[in-house]
């Protein structure tokens, strides 16, 4: 089986290179070779290939910077998964995606189900909305898995910004109003793998109509929730440090940014438990396990 992965230098395609081997040959173009930004070269470069998987782990994530860059974004996050899904459709093969909790306008208290109407608060969640929309009405055979706050040892996030700030700070001020479940990138891809290898053998071939109701949106983090301030903290405890930054809790409304960001990030996670059987650790366990190594 040969997997076509997009975005593999990234904090989830980077895990993704690793739980993907056992399944088949992965191949991992670089940027300038398979790039995203620049959606009409993507169709010949996929043909040259001849996947029976493609994986996209490649997204524009610069949510403030999308305010201003609003084509880049929908290059990226809209106009290409369109043709990864027409592409993915045209040689009859399956196609896995990642989205965001930025779908959602994040009312409420409770976690969002898969079925929940988005509403995205800023562009990049409008542009990963559009993603989604682009890939169901071209590619029946598809996985989208919607996440939230990813971290891991690579690229940029939460997580490693935290640990450079805590070294050269001695304040920090972290909003205590956003609700979610920090997600390990490496738990990430190795529940893309548990799903993909309980996916019909059809999946990895020319004909996906076996068992239609496994594709479509799944939600995937980790379990638990915190806020940014409750993950900022979890960090801290675990640095050696000779004088520790203080940490003040801040609201939303405190820290001005370009884009908005919804206060409720919950996802549940019952449909990919229920339909695979696939449930990930808690997000403090995860953290613990990285946090280990």
């Amino acid at each position: 089986m040969r997997i076509l992965l997009t975005g593999g230098n990234g904090q989830v395609g980077w895990e993704l290179q690793r739980a993907l081997a056992p399944l088949g040959e992965v191949i991992a173009p670089c940027r300038e070779q398979f790039d995203l930004s620049r959606p009409e070269t993507l169709r010949q470069a996929i043909l040259n290939i001849k996947p029976h998987w493609i994986v996209n782990a490649a997204a524009y994530t610069a949510v403030d910077k999308a305010e201003q860059e609003r084509d880049l974004a929908f290059a990226v996050n809209s106009e290409a998964p369109r043709i990864l899904a027409e592409t993915s459709a045209e040689l009859g093969v399956a196609l896995v995606h990642y989205s965001t909790d930025y779908v959602f306008d994040g009312a409420g208290h409770v976690p969002f189900d898969e079925e929940a109407p988005v509403s995205p608060l800023n562009v990049y969640g409008i542009s990963k909305a559009a993603g989604e929309a682009a890939i169901r009405a071209a590619c029946p055979a598809h996985l989208i898995f919607r996440t939230s706050w990813v971290y891991g040892r690579r690229g940029t996030n939460f997580l490693l910004t935290m640990q450079r700030l805590m070294r050269e700070r001695t304040e920090l001020r972290i909003v205590n109003d956003q609700i979610g479940a920090p997600t390990w990138s490496r738990h990430i891809a190795g529940a893309t793998a548990l799903v993909m290898i309980q996916m019909p053998s059809s999946a990895r071939g020319s004909d996906q109509s076996d068992r239609p109701q496994l594709w479509g949106t799944y939600h995937l983090t980790n379990g638990g929730e915190t806020s940014w301030f409750g993950f900022a903290e979890a960090i801290l405890k675990t640095m050696a440090l000779e004088k520790k930054p203080r940490l003040v809790a801040i609201s939303s409304s405190d820290y001005p940014v370009p884009a908005l960001r919804p206060l409720n990030s919950r996802l549940s996670n019952a449909k990919l438990e229920q339909v695979f059987g696939v449930r990930l650790p808690d997000w403090q366990v995860a953290f613990s396990q990285i946090t280990e190594k």
